[in-house]
C-alpha cells in the first residue's frame, strides 16, 4: 500500500487500509478531474462521482475542492521525494551536479506524465499564481533534508537558504518553459540548467 500523504488539510487520517484506498482513489480522481475541466470547473460531487465513492466519503477526509488539491499537492511532493532518494541510489556518481539533475530530471518527468501536476505541483498555483503556503520553502527544505546527507553537508541555514534560491529558480524557470512549450521548451529547460550549475558550483563548490 502507497504511504498516505501527510496533509494537514485532511480533516482525518486514514487509519484502515480500505480507508487509505478510498482517500487514492479520491486524490486520484482529483487530478485526472483537473486536468479535464480545470480547478474552477472542479467539485467534490465530480471527484465522488470519478472515484466511485459516495459523496459523503469525500467530506470524510476533505471540507472542500481546496483542501483536496493541497492534498494532492502533499501526495506529489511525497512521490517528488520518492523519486529523487530512488534516482539517487541508482546512481554511481556523487555530489552536488549528480543530485541537482535527479532533482531536475524528475520535477520534468512528474511535470509532463503526472495527472493534476500542471496546475498543482506542489500547491503553488490554485489559484493561480497564489503563493500562500510558501509551498517553495516546503521544497527547499525536504530537499536540504534529503541531500544533506549525500552531500556530506551540514543542514543548517546556509544550505537552506541555497535551496531555496535553486528552488525559486527553477520553478520560475520551468514554468516559463512549460508556457512556451507543451512539453516544457528544451532550449529554456537548458538554460536553467545551467543557471543552477554555475549558482551551485560557487556555493557548494
Amino acid at each position: 500500500m502507497k504511504p498516505v500523504p501527510h496533509a494537514t488539510s485532511l480533516r482525518r487520517a486514514p487509519v484502515q487500509r480500505r480507508s487509505a484506498e478510498r482517500l487514492t482513489r479520491i486524490l486520484d480522481a482529483c487530478a485526472d478531474l483537473l486536468d479535464e475541466v480545470g480547478y474552477d470547473d472542479l467539485s467534490t460531487r465530480a471527484v465522488a462521482l470519478r472515484a466511485g465513492v459516495p459523496i459523503g466519503s469525500v467530506y470524510r477526509f476533505f471540507g472542500n475542492k481546496r483542501q483536496m488539491a493541497d492534498a494532492l499537492a502533499q501526495r506529489n511532493l511525497e512521490r517528488f521525494t520518492e523519486r529523487v532518494t530512488e534516482r539517487l541510489k541508482e546512481s554511481t556518481e556523487g555530489g552536488w551536479r549528480t543530485a541537482m539533475d535527479a532533482v531536475l530530471d524528475e520535477y520534468l518527468a512528474m511535470k509532463r506524465t503526472a495527472p493534476g501536476f500542471s496546475l498543482v505541483d506542489f500547491g503553488n498555483q490554485i489559484p493561480v499564481g497564489s503563493r500562500h503556503a510558501e509551498p517553495n520553502h516546503r521544497v527547499a527544505d525536504r530537499l536540504t533534508d534529503l541531500l544533506s546527507g549525500y552531500l556530506d553537508r551540514e543542514p543548517d541555514d546556509d544550505l537552506r537558504r541555497t535551496f531555496l534560491i535553486a528552488v525559486e529558480t527553477a520553478d520560475t524557470l520551468v514554468h516559463l518553459a512549460f508556457r512556451v512549450a507543451p512539453d516544457g521548451d528544451e532550449k529554456i529547460i537548458e538554460e536553467a540548467r545551467e543557471m543552477l550549475r554555475a549558482y551551485l558550483a560557487r556555493v557548494l563548490d
